[in-house]
């Protein structure tokens, strides 16, 4: 998949009609929620309401993209370690896995993991099956992942100082 360097893909994660009953009938508008990354490492959520579902789709859009963040990735394909997060009643895990291995992850972290540009990952989501509460865990742990150039910068070491693995 050849991309250009600053052009996203999204994707839509979830509709929903919303109603409200007025003395007439009823008013109905449609939430949209959509994920938009770059597969490469890149990667923003955007929730927006509007009467007609393409204008919901399009502000949803458009609020990602002003959401971005970056998330290092191991060899660009997997993430650096396995990480568990909660995020109000949503809560995620992220395992790395080996090549191979393929997106092992259901509905909002799929989306999520796929425009980022991970190849290789086991995810499980417990708790809420809210798209929503799902999704902000899914983007919170990623926000948590640190490279381990990183952590060897704040520690004062060298990286294989940080990378190697202890006998203890």
């Amino acid at each position: 998949m050849i991309m250009e360097k600053n052009e996203f893909k999204d994707k839509l994660v979830s509709i929903n009609r919303i109603t409200k009953v007025v003395k007439g009938g009823r008013r109905f508008t449609f939430s949209a929620l959509v994920v938009v990354g770059n597969y490469a490492g890149s990667v923003g959520v955007g929730y927006a309401k509007a009467k007609q579902i393409p204008d919901a789709i399009k502000k949803a859009t458009h609020n990602a993209k002003g959401n971005l963040i970056k998330v290092p990735l191991r060899e660009g394909r997997t993430l650096h370690h396995d990480i568990l997060v909660k995020d109000g009643a949503g809560k995620v895990l992220l395992r790395s896995a080996p090549s191979g291995t393929g997106i092992i992850a259901g509905g909002p972290i799929r989306a999520a993991c796929e425009v980022v540009g991970i190849k290789d990952i086991v995810a499980k989501s417990m708790g809420s099956s809210n798209p929503i509460n799902v999704l902000r865990a899914c983007i919170k742990a990623l926000k948590k992942q640190k490279s381990p150039k990183l952590i060897a910068n704040l520690r004062g070491k060298k990286i294989a100082e940080v990378t190697k693995k202890s006998n203890s």
